[in-house]
């Protein structure tokens, strides 16, 4: 069963906002009672936060799919939705957030780190929130704007002060569990360590951490053996310890031969250049370890190493070696700047920024982007006319139309915002208020008759001039027929007369 991980894809989903509400007020006595529509709720966002009890990313290996909860709708009678509650993910220290293309969000250091990876949508505005003088009872409300939804690699790298590197077998976790109450896992046969192990040390005053990370191999730059996975661990470090194994007679390597390999890959693997480096000579206690550790001694010596000739067995020479350590560590520890609070910084938008850019695609497509106007968009409820008269309005004003207009747009040319493309039509006009869910300048794009217009219609067909009459024929059909066109009815008397005078 896996015990250690320190790399995980997450999939987050933030919450939603909740949608608006459209609705009047209605009540005995009270017709003018006015828009009553409340606020969507927020959507819930996911934050990371550094906590010194996480030591791996376990808990994301099993559960990698994370969702906050949507924020509710608004109802009439001014009453907003809830607000989605809020993620609080735990991860080690040392976590570093990141695309999956490489690019690095954030590197959470230090106990309390936050950072908000993915932010959940704004609640829409009721209708009671969209009053004006002007839309004194809007027939529309905002709808919620979809949460973040991403993809992030976490990545562990241990915030240790001291790292070990060395062949399998060279006795470092051997080391550790003597200078620690850290307990790995010690066997006879190479890469028995399969994960990094941290551990404590105290030295004198100073207190330090030291890390070992599974044995390295000739080609670990390349993807052999499993060290370069692991070799993120001991970028943190401060100081680098070569642990190089004495008994290499009895396993044919020999040590300077290690050193170099070693310090190949860690040279290909980059970044560690700078980091001081002191050499362990292990295992004098076995036979002839301690010749073999007075002979290579003087040719690291030659090269610029600090030396130690240390037992893991016998515990011989680790007390100098820990002192010499405490002594890098705290060297270090005053070289670097001190670390000061987070400022906040405000940064106020420039005079001439808009907000938004526009540019022509090679389709002739006028693409318009920025966060405001995008969000607009998703806000925007494109069946009722008022909403989409509304963002017209809002358009307008921020200067998308005059910027359209200066790029040499013309009406009916296509204008892309966000996953929305439609024709730009200039704004014709003010507001008018008619009909809730109505907008005037945006009938003619409407052929479907109104209920007035209906209306209307019904009662000019009732209508009847003096001569014409109601006729109905034998399969039920309806006309209306003129007098002049009826056969006309004499009496026997007028028709005696007619033949008389003849």
């Amino acid at each position: 069963m896996t015990t250690f991980v320190d790399r995980v894809v997450l999939h987050l989903q933030a919450g939603d906002g909740g949608h608006g509400c459209a609705s009047v007020h209605r009540e005995k006595f009270k017709p003018l009672g006015g828009p009553d529509g409340g606020n969507g709720g927020h959507g819930g966002s996911i934050t990371l936060v550094v906590d010194p009890q996480q030591h791996t990313l376990l808990d994301f290996h099993f559960h990698p799919h994370i969702k906050a909860n949507n924020g509710g709708g608004g109802a009439g009678s001014n009453r907003d939705g809830a607000t989605g509650r809020d993620l609080i993910l735990k991860v080690p220290d040392g976590t570093v957030v990141q695309t999956e293309d490489g690019e690095v969000l954030a590197d959470m250091v230090g106990a309390g780190t936050e950072f908000t990876v993915a932010r959940g949508g704004r609640g829409g505005r009721g209708n009671a929130s969209l009053a004006n003088a002007r839309r004194k009872v809007p027939g529309f409300a905002e709808l919620g704007e979809p949460g973040d939804r991403l993809d992030v690699v976490l990545e562990l790298k241990s915030v240790a002060d001291v790292g070990l590197v060395g062949f399998p077998s060279a006795g470092k976790s051997s080391l550790i569990s003597v200078m620690s109450a850290a307990k790995p896992k010690i066997a006879d046969y190479p890469f028995t360590t399969l994960v990094p192990n941290l551990g404590v040390v105290q030295a004198g005053e100073e207190t330090y951490t030291i890390a070992d990370v599974p044995g390295l191999i000739p080609g670990a730059a390349t993807g052999k053996g499993l060290g370069m996975q692991f070799l993120r661990h001991i970028e943190r470090t401060s100081v680098l310890v070569h642990v190089l194994d004495a008994a290499a007679p009895e396993i044919e390597r020999d040590p300077l031969a290690d050193l170099d390999a070693i310090e190949a890959e860690l040279a290909a693997y980059g970044g560690l250049e700078d980091r001081p480096r002191i050499v362990v000579l292990n295992k004098i206690d076995i036979p002839d370890g301690r010749d073999l550790a007075e002979m290579v001694r003087p040719d690291l010596e030659a090269r610029g190493y600090q030396v130690f000739e240390v037992s893991a067995m016998t515990r011989e020479g680790l007390r100098e070696f820990g002192f010499a350590l405490a002594k890098l560590v705290a060297e270090n520890r005053a070289a670097k700047p001190v670390e000061e609070a987070t400022r906040i910084v405000i940064r106020p938008r420039a005079v001439d920024d808009t907000g938004f850019t526009i540019e022509q695609d090679e389709d002739g497509v006028f693409v318009i982007r920025g966060t405001q106007v995008e969000r607009w968009i998703k806000q925007t409820n494109f069946d009722n006319d008022e909403a989409v008269g509304y963002l017209a309005d809002r358009l307008e004003r921020l200067g998308v139309e005059t910027e359209l207009a200066k790029k040499g747009a013309q009406a009916g040319d296509p204008v892309r915002i966000g996953a929305r493309e439609f024709d730009w039509q200039p704004n014709a006009g003010e507001y008018v208020s008619g009909p809730r869910g109505t907008d005037s300048r945006l009938e003619e794009l409407d052929t479907r008759p109104s209920a007035a217009q209906r209306l209307a219609a019904r009662k000019a067909r009732r209508v009847r001039n003096e001569d014409e009459m109601v006729h109905m024929a034998a399969d039920g059909t309806v006309s209306t027929i003129s007098n002049s066109k009826l056969p006309v009815l004499v009496s026997d008397e007028d028709d005696i007369e007619g033949d008389t005078d003849e």
